[in-house]
């Protein structure tokens, strides 16, 4: 026996390591089958990662308005100035119609809010996969989370926006007629279709092609103008009104103007001639998205 051994201890025999029994039936399991011919949303897969999106969501709320003066205040002022000018400059001087809505300003300021929902919207989710770089190139997820994120996030400054709404209700006394008022979110959630269906076909087009952030600034200063976010719709003529009714905002405005101010019934068939666009334009997103995704870590 070696000197360094005498009158050590003897060795406690190693505990052997049995298996942990845990349950696994809550994770997932993934499968890896070839991509499908048709593209299309995997709702399951979404749902498991519903945490991430809660959290890519608070991310872009608390960094929002981070080092800015005024804050959320933003989320009033942006309106209200844009409104204020569409007032004087089309109210005041063009001479736009207003419609059966007595007041230009609430008619006004009822356009802006959705359209400002929309272009934040379609600015976020177009740029979306780019400006999450690491994300994207470093860590598997649904990568559709990216857009869906950006579409969420401004309708905290819709609800932040619309007692500025009611401010102006109250003071011109336009007010809904009916119960029509119900059905407002529904067109707020046509445009939340319509923005992700757009942002997720820019994105996907923004990982190969960078034009997109300089394309879409150019998009959304038209685009208030062929929606009727400064006149009534109804009082343009109807062969502009078919015309303008394949543009799924122009449905938005419409719809949302006839719920929350007691404006004119919208033309159903031109709503539903937009809502039919924007149904296309999700499906069309979806698929270049989809189709897209395997190579966005390559490309980007």
């Amino acid at each position: 026996m070696s000197e360094t051994n005498l009158g050590a201890p003897p060795r406690a025999k190693s505990a052997s390591r049995l298996p942990v029994d845990r349950d696994t039936s809550t994770e997932p399991v993934f499968v890896i089958r070839p991509a499908p011919r048709w593209p299309h949303l995997d709702l399951r897969e979404l749902w498991l990662y519903r945490e991430l999106l809660h959290r890519l969501v608070w991310r872009d709320l608390a960094v929002r308005y981070k080092q800015t003066f005024l804050g959320v205040a933003w989320a009033v002022l942006v309106p209200a100035f844009t409104a204020l000018v569409y007032v004087i400059v089309f109210g005041k001087f063009a001479k736009f119609p207003r419609g059966v809505v007595g007041a230009y300003p609430s008619l006004v300021l009822a356009g802006v809010i959705p359209m400002q929902y929309f272009s934040s919207s379609l600015t976020g989710s177009s740029t979306s996969l780019v400006s999450n770089l690491p994300l994207v190139t470093k860590v598997y997820f649904p990568r559709v989370l990216l857009p869906l994120t950006s579409v969420l996030v401004p309708i905290v400054d819709l609800l932040v926006g619309l007692p500025v709404l009611l401010v102006v209700m109250a003071y011109y006394g336009t007010w809904p007629a009916g119960i029509q008022v119900v059905f407002a979110p529904l067109f707020i959630l046509l445009a939340l279709v319509t923005a992700l269906g757009a942002g997720l076909l820019l994105s996907a087009v923004n990982v190969r092609y960078r034009d997109v952030p300089y394309m879409v600034p150019v998009f959304l200063q038209v685009l208030p103008l062929i929606s009727g976010v400064m006149y009534s719709i109804s009082q343009i003529p109807m062969k502009w009104q078919w015309v303008l009714a394949f543009n799924p905002m122009t449905a938005v405005i419409a719809g949302w103007r006839w719920a929350v101010l007691g404006a004119e019934e919208p033309n159903w068939q031109h709503t539903a001639v937009g809502v039919g666009m924007s149904v296309i334009l999700f499906i069309v997103g979806v698929m270049i998205f989809r189709r897209s995704e395997p190579r966005f870590a390559d490309t980007i």
